[in-house]
């Protein structure tokens, strides 16, 4: 394997340190992009039932919300706004949401380079190895298979060390970019149930409230002055 690598030249170090890197990659998103970790039932169940209680929420529940999941962090920032108009809450949720896409999407641009950096340091390598090859025809002819040899070899190599970490690479990535859209598709639709969920509640405790209707005081009659009584002379 040692000889294998060594017939690679030096560009087969870049691509090894690159597939270290993408298996890396791989190992961490497919632990961090597990569903209990992203989008868990207990965390939207608890902010729904928040927003049912029709109080505003305490600071420690909302950071309980928050500590839970991803989508904790969002569904945190509109029980934050819970008691403040629509499109207030749904500013907020949406702020939120941008930010917790954003975490998702960590290392896939590494990820995404990587698919398409190797290939490019398959073909240099290829590049290089024909160098060698005319080279040594150019020297010492085509009498020494040897010598040739061993700069097809470094083409070869090279190349399919690059597509071999290339092709992985990509397929990870689009898997994970998948993955993390429909993640982004649901957390959006749990914030927008809970911006409605919120609505009607104050709807119905609107409702609930009765109207006081200002109370009318009866007019205070004056007492009319007494006519002093005429006494007969």
């Amino acid at each position: 394997m040692f000889e294998f690598l060594k017939a690679g030249g030096l560009l087969i170090i870049p691509i090894l340190l690159s597939s270290i890197i993408a298996m890396t990659i791989v190992i961490e998103r497919f632990l961090a992009l597990r569903t209990r970790n992203i989008i868990p039932n207990n965390a939207v169940t608890h902010a729904k039932k928040l927003i049912l209680r029709g109080t505003p929420p305490k600071k420690t529940e909302i950071e309980e919300v928050r500590k839970s999941s991803t989508i904790g962090k969002v569904l945190a920032a509109g029980l934050e706004n819970s008691q403040q108009p629509r499109h207030i809450m749904k500013e907020s949720l949406e702020e939120a949401g941008r930010h917790a896409a954003h975490e998702l999407e960590r290392y896939m641009t590494a990820l995404g380079t990587i698919a398409a950096v190797t290939p490019l340091l398959g073909l240099l390598g290829t590049v290089i190895g024909m160098i060698q090859v005319f080279s040594v025809i150019t020297t010492m002819g085509v009498g020494n298979p040897t010598e040739l040899a061993g700069g097809i070899s470094t083409a070869l190599i090279t190349t399919a060390a690059g597509i071999s970490v290339a092709v992985p690479a990509l397929i990870f990535h689009r898997y994970f970019k998948g993955r993390i859209n429909d993640y982004v598709v649901r957390m959006e639709q749990q914030a927008l149930k809970l911006v409605e969920l919120s609505a009607d509640v104050r709807q119905k405790m609107m409702s609930k409230t009765p109207m006081q209707a200002p109370s009318r005081q009866a007019p205070v009659r004056k007492p009319m002055p007494q006519q002093a009584r005429r006494t007969p002379q």
